[in-house]
């Protein structure tokens, strides 16, 4: 378990906006909506998955926070150095580069520039690819979308269900289904609690 976690209660997760924590919906609640339950059960086929089990979804919204944390962390730990640097070259170029006498500096200096930016760009996008790429990740993405769908569609029945529960957005560039991926997804996530990891 994460250090969120360990902090939490038994029927606790991170939502995403301030790091807030959120409490689980019962899935009753959820399920006494009669088309939130029927589009639960028709998505459970689809995804593999039961969003009417409380301990399902309580372990999927918690590795879905811990799977966000770490691509903000990724994010950051490539974008920011890629930012920096890359307003630093075109400061650079525009207060003291281009008013160097001779075309060769000028052109070694771009030059230069470029290769090192290419090559943070690179690995910003090699980052990326892999975070929001991997096809474990996008099944977690899918099924928290899904769930969030559905309690939607509870909250608009007149279930009592907070606003914006579960207080996240949507995947919509990354929340594909994989079928293919659907074992190794639950396999990992298991090897990854027994770890220690979340």
């Amino acid at each position: 378990m994460t250090e969120d976690e360990q902090e939490l209660g038994p029927r606790q997760f991170v939502g995403r906006r301030g790091g807030d924590i959120v409490a689980l919906v019962d899935g009753s609640v959820i399920a006494d909506v009669p088309e939130a339950k029927q589009v639960a059960e028709e998505a459970g086929r689809e995804l593999r998955f039961d969003f009417l089990d409380d301990d399902a979804v309580l372990d999927l919204l918690r590795r879905r926070h811990a799977d966000e944390e770490e691509m903000f962390g990724a994010g950051f730990k490539h974008g920011v150095p890629l930012a920096l640097v890359g307003f630093g070259a075109v400061v650079y170029w525009g207060g003291v580069a281009q008013y160097w006498e001779t075309p060769a500096s000028r052109n070694a200096y771009l030059a230069v520039a470029a290769v090192v930016l290419l090559t943070q760009i690179f690995f910003f996008v090699r980052s990326a690819v892999k975070h929001w790429g991997d096809p474990v990740r996008q099944n977690l993405r899918a099924r928290a979308a899904k769930y969030r769908e559905i309690a939607h569609i509870a909250r608009r029945g007149g279930a009592d269900i907070p606003a914006h529960y579960p207080h996240y957005g949507p995947y919509p560039f990354a929340a594909t289904f994989r079928p293919e991926v659907d074992d190794r997804e639950q396999s990992r996530s298991k090897g990854a609690d027994d770890q220690g990891n979340g």
